[in-house]
């Protein structure tokens, strides 16, 4: 039991200093708020488990693509999305592109972290390599594309904030629903296509990453040439 938990947890926890660590070009956010955002996200394990199984026992929208896209990727990026925006976004001032990076990271993880364990439960230790390498991973980038958007989002100056918040939650959803597609057709010949959408997902978060500092650097330009002026 407490080697699943372990096993469960870990990958969840090494991702999150990842990302928290990345952020030292600049203020670090506190910890606190951090750690607060990954328990709420590990709370919303359990809501998603009740309303998957509801769904399961009336046998409402269970095919592949039901399955994929609307009972996994949507209803658990909303809620990761609920909780970003009514926890973190608007009561935490964010002064940095790359805040909404490790907040997003943070709720995922927890989320992540919980359903590994619960699934480390079910199917064995020996699950835990493939599931820290795609599942756990996958979370982590989810989350790090909605905060990336609620970052600009946030530090947009009124300035296309509605379309922001939008592809906080339909970039996060899309690629989301895509990975479960692809996990519930996998078999023998379909498997080889989860690398190279993992590569492009990694892509996409390090672009993502890569734009939130370059983005910031912007900014704090912009404000030493108005202090300047």
């Amino acid at each position: 039991m407490f080697a699943a938990i372990t096993a469960g947890i870990a990958p969840g926890i090494a991702l999150l200093c990842f990302f928290y660590l990345k952020h030292h070009q600049y203020e670090s956010e506190p910890i606190g708020p951090v750690v607060r955002s990954f328990v709420f996200g590990a709370m919303l394990v359990f809501p998603v488990m009740v309303i998957q199984h509801g769904f399961k026992i009336e046998d409402i929208l269970q095919s592949p693509f039901s399955q994929a896209y609307l009972m996994s990727g949507l209803l658990e990026e909303f809620l990761k999305w609920f909780i970003f925006y009514f926890t973190v976004y608007i009561h935490i001032e964010f002064n940095d592109f790359y805040d909404g990076i490790v907040y997003g990271v943070a709720i995922s993880l927890g989320f992540a972290s919980v359903e590994n364990v619960f699934y480390l439960f079910a199917y064995g230790i020996q699950e835990a390599w493939w599931r820290a390498l795609l599942p756990v991973s996958s979370h982590a980038l989810f989350g790090l594309m909605m905060g990336s958007y609620l970052g600009r989002g946030k530090l947009s100056l009124q300035n296309k904030i509605g379309k922001w918040i939008g592809l906080s939650l339909l970039v996060p959803f899309l690629f989301h629903g895509t990975y479960n597609y692809l996990v519930l057709q996998i078999n023998s010949n379909t498997i080889y296509l989860m690398i190279p959408f993992m590569l492009v997902l990694w892509f996409v978060g390090l672009r993502k990453m890569k734009a939130a500092d370059l983005n910031q650097a912007n900014l704090m330009q912009t404000k030493e040439n108005m202090r300047m002026s």
